[in-house]
């Protein structure tokens, strides 16, 4: 059983103001009206998105999965639509060394059975060889398809870190839709979460009431230490690969150039 004061608290330093529930709820459903506007902009923007123009491009064209070489088609698994994580790359990291922000997003994305059960396929792609993408793979636990695209031209290779969606006709392949940068934090979960909550992503660039935490740099617990702690040193991890078998302490991230 809930109970509540027969007055308002006092207002803690540097926190909004503790009201009555009759008075947040005022404020909740006056937030409302701007979601409920956020939401149907968002409609109106995804049926804009569905009347953009398409590419077609050589859907024969050959990417390398865990059976070899394999046509691009083989991906959509017989379905009519395709979405693709493309996930940076680092050559000849070891794990801890590949991109971290990529890491979060393939790690939201374990599973596509409601994108399955839609009609939609699902798959990650990369620019790393094939037998640094494998080794990563089951060292990760991922078991989504992963498929090297690294000798191919866009808009099946190319810039990585971006979601893309495709069409199949029959023996045609289309490129119909991709994001930018940000564009990708639609399918990462515990950000929509984060930002539900008081203190947001505990980012410096977020916008907060007056004595809030100030907060980190963007993304600063994508990595941690051994102990939890977050940090961006080189003897940290992306956060998912501590619970991974053999994942130890390490001494440098195994960079040896810039991702592509």
């Amino acid at each position: 059983m809930t109970t509540t004061p027969d007055a308002p608290s006092t207002t803690p330093p540097g926190r909004p103001p503790v009201v009555d529930l009759a008075t947040w709820q005022a404020a909740r459903e006056e937030l409302l009206l701007r979601e409920k506007a956020h939401t149907h902009e968002g409609d109106a923007i995804a049926a804009a998105r569905r009347r953009l123009p398409m590419v077609e491009f050589d859907g024969t064209a050959e990417v390398v999965g865990p059976d070899g070489p394999v046509p691009f088609l083989d991906l959509f698994q017989g379905r009519d639509e395709l979405v693709v994580y493309k996930h940076m790359w680092y050559d000849g990291a070891p794990p801890q060394g590949q991109c971290e922000g990529c890491t979060t997003t393939a790690w939201h994305l374990k599973d596509a059975v409601y994108l399955n059960a839609r009609g939609v396929s699902f798959a990650v792609v990369t620019t790393g060889r094939w037998e640094e993408v494998a080794s990563f793979t089951q060292f990760m636990g991922y078991t989504q398809p992963w498929y090297s695209v690294r000798d191919n031209d866009e808009p099946i290779g190319g810039a990585m870190g971006y979601l893309a969606s495709y069409l199949r006709d029959g023996d045609r392949a289309f490129l119909t839709y991709s994001t930018t940068g940000r564009g990708t934090e639609r399918a990462n979960g515990s950000m929509g979460l984060l930002d539900m909550t008081p203190h947001g992503r505990g980012e410096a660039w977020e916008d907060k009431p007056e004595g809030w935490p100030e907060g980190r740099e963007p993304c600063w617990y994508w990595r941690t230490d051994a102990e939890g702690d977050a940090t961006w040193g080189p003897t940290s991890r992306p956060v998912p690969q501590w619970t991974r078998p053999g994942a130890t302490p390490v001494e440098t991230l195994g960079r040896h150039g810039p991702h592509h």
